[in-house]
């Protein structure tokens, strides 16, 4: 376990932030962390919506599930955190 630093690229959100994460977090916590700084600040919260992981320029979001020891990030590394419609609207 250790302090993993990524910048954040939040979807509807025009600033970056750096999260500050820990390596044995997965993907849906790391989410959870970039949402913190920008839900309710400068973006609108979509209840029902997930959140999801990609590396930046992406299509692909990141294993909900994978830790960011296992994900290959670097640090400092920006990441796209993206909104997921639910199941049913999909």
């Amino acid at each position: 376990m250790a302090l993993f630093p990524l910048t954040s690229n939040f979807e509807g959100d025009f600033v970056l932030q750096l999260v500050a994460v820990d390596t044995e977090n997965t993907m849906d916590e790391v989410a959870s962390a970039a949402a913190h700084h920008s839900v309710n600040r400068r973006v609108a919260d979509r209840p029902g919506y997930g959140l999801r992981v990609r590396r930046q320029g992406t299509k692909e979001p990141l294993p909900r599930t994978m830790k960011v020891s296992e994900s290959g990030l670097q640090p400092m590394e920006c990441i796209e955190v993206i909104w997921e419609a639910p199941a049913a609207a999909r």
